[in-house]
């Protein structure tokens, strides 16, 4: 109760006393749409954290004591051109050896991917937030002199009140103040969610992760939210007002479906960090912005980025090592090292017979991506915008951000684009409706719906769109396009139980090593994560070139290893079709890839 305490102390001892928010400073940027002044909040100090500290000894690690001597220098073929698969070829180089990366589609970033629709506008497959907490990816963007892409938002966290359209509350999170009593005091300072009397109820079941912490942490895995609120005692309300949007903003499903793991990881990284919760947009899209810089830097070191690629098989030889991989193309890659930046449901498509018997790859089948949908709608005006996320705490919508204010090359001053995340949408998130399945009128209706009640006096009644039919006279802004990405399989879904079964980097395969967000490492499926597991996978490879002690294999779960045993393996199923959809990514449907994913994931218009 001592933290409780400080608090409290804090809040009613003149914390408002502390130095004011950071000024502001203002800065000119042409786009095609015109000049633009948008505020720039300085970058936190995101440097000063042990997390950095530690991760950026690893990337210095590469260029010294892993960097390969002559005759240790490895030829990698790195399958997926994720952010992973981009971080491993990109520390692989930085240690001297020779990454070339495969990437199925026409576009970087998997998950993180965008394209232009026909009127030049970005269609991106997610809505994609930078934490101060981040340390490896901050770590990358220094390494690759690309920070002041990053646009700092208010050091806030905006939720839109239910119970009163229109209007929004905040934590704000005062300069000054240490972690983690800012994120205490943010909690405290706020009269519009909880009472005084829940926030103190709420307080003394978190003490454990802040004292114990990993540990304890990793027992909770077991546990939903809403077990974890329900065994410790913790007031019912706090679930609606603030663990609805965060296990949404998460994970993209609701807290009763949820490990409690996630929730207190992610509160562990953000409430030991000063700058932890503080947020910021890229200033464009992410295949320009941040993968570009990322391919430069591979290839400038002799690696290289291949595009239109995609690999049909793992060919092993007969003591289960990697062969060589085969293309559509017919080509043969043959390399020194192999590494799996593929998510997890495509990983199990493309296990090669001869592994499927080892409890290792059968753990996979304990992991599958999650259905999530982004949603980007262009308004014939501008609505009141925030320059900022905002929880929108809506059974239908996660979080979402006016992108014509909070992104310089998505600037607009006349009109306003959202871009809003549409969770839990599927049965397989736990929702109650298959929003999958449905068409893109009926997702933008219901979503209007919802934009109805969080701008009532400024979306327009608008009979294209009956979820708006009472809205009043003053709304005008009306919708005037839209593009929904219906992303089938995205993050692993972190349900109770899952974390034991993602696997090490290091695999039994000899020459292959295992990348991507959902594998073992101590940050959420997310950028971080992406970047994390595939500078982890670079660990493993430097470290073995070089002869040097490896991290051990992880342990697999004893029911695994037994079922294991009797498992029939059969020849993989491989990828069909082309595109994002075929190759784990999201897309805007239409009937082609429509019928492609109803025949190779039916379980998406399974109805609740």
């Amino acid at each position: 109760m001592k933290f409780l305490s400080a608090l409290l102390l804090c809040l009613h001892g003149g914390a408002w006393a502390f130095a004011p928010h950071t000024p502001v400073t203002h800065r000119s940027v042409t786009t095609n749409k015109g000049t633009l002044v948008m505020k720039d909040y300085p970058k936190p100090n995101v440097e000063n954290t042990d997390n950095y500290r530690l991760y950026n000894q690893l990337s210095k690690s590469f260029s010294t004591k892993l960097k390969a001597e002559p005759g240790e220098k490895k030829k990698v073929a790195i399958i997926g051109g994720g952010l992973s698969g981009l971080a491993c070829a990109k520390y692989l180089v930085d240690a001297g050896h020779e990454p070339t990366v495969y990437e199925a589609r026409d576009v970087l970033g998997g998950k993180v991917s965008a394209w232009q629709d026909k009127d030049g506008d970005w269609i991106e497959t997610g809505l994609h937030i930078f934490f101060g907490a981040y340390p490896n990816m901050m770590n990358l963007f220094d390494e690759l002199g690309i920070h002041d892409r990053l646009q700092w938002k208010i050091h806030q966290m905006i939720f839109a009140m239910q119970e009163l359209p229109g209007e929004f509350t905040t934590f704000d999170f005062i300069p000054g103040i240490p972690a983690p009593f800012n994120f205490g005091l943010a909690i405290l300072s706020n009269q519009k969610m909880l009472t005084l009397a829940e926030k103190i109820q709420t307080a003394p079941p978190l003490l454990p992760m802040l004292i114990e912490g990993q540990p304890f942490i990793d027992a909770q895995d077991e546990l939903s939210v809403t077990e974890f609120m329900r065994k410790y005692g913790m007031p019912e309300r706090i679930n609606e007002e603030v663990f609805i949007a965060m296990a949404k903003a998460l994970d993209f499903i609701d807290p009763d479906k949820l490990s409690m793991t996630v929730v207190l990881t992610a509160m562990n990284r953000f409430l030991n960090e000063d700058n932890g919760l503080q947020m910021a947009f890229l200033d464009g899209n992410q295949p320009d912005r941040l993968c570009a810089p990322m391919v430069d830097h591979i290839e400038a070191r002799g690696g290289k980025v291949v595009m239109n690629a995609p690999v049909q098989e793992i060919v092993t030889e007969s003591d289960g090592s990697i062969k060589h991989l085969l293309l559509r193309s017919g080509e043969k890659i043959v390399a020194d090292e192999y590494v799996s930046a593929m998510p997890v449901d495509i990983v199990k498509r493309m296990t090669p017979q001869a592994w499927q018997n080892m409890p290792y790859f059968r753990q996979f089948d304990e992991l599958e991506g999650i259905p999530v949908i982004n949603l980007h709608m262009w308004f014939d005006r501008k609505l009141k915008a925030v320059d900022h996320l905002c929880f929108s705490r809506s059974p239908l919508l996660s979080v979402y951000a006016d992108m014509s204010v909070t992104c310089k090359e998505y600037y607009d001053p006349e009109q306003s684009m959202l871009e809003l995340v549409f969770a839990p949408c599927s049965p397989l998130a736990g929702g109650n409706t298959n929003w999958i399945s449905k068409s893109d009128e009926e997702i933008i209706d219901a979503t209007m719906g919802e934009l109805a009640r969080l701008f009532p006096t400024e979306i327009a009644a608008d009979e294209k769109w009956p979820a708006t039919k009472n809205q009043g006279p003053q709304g005008q802004a009306r919708l005037r396009k839209y593009a929904v990405v219906k992303v089938p399989r995205s993050v692993y879904a972190a349900i109770p139980g899952r974390n034991k079964y993602r696997p090490s980097q290091r695999t039994p395969i000899p020459n292959l090593t295992m990348a991507g967000d959902w594998t073992s490492q101590k940050f959420l499926g997310s950028m971080e994560g992406a970047v994390l597991g595939g500078k982890l996978a670079a660990e493993v490879l430097a470290k073995k070139a070089k002869g040097m002690e490896l991290p051990p294999i992880k342990d697999v779960q004893p029911h695994i290893v037994e079922s294991a045993k009797s498992f029939e393996a059969k020849k993989p199923l491989g990828i069909k079709g082309e595109g994002a959809i075929a190759f784990g990514g999201g897309a805007t449907l239409n009937k082609g890839n429509e019928s492609l994913l109803r025949e190779v994931d039916p379980a998406q218009f399974v109805q609740a």
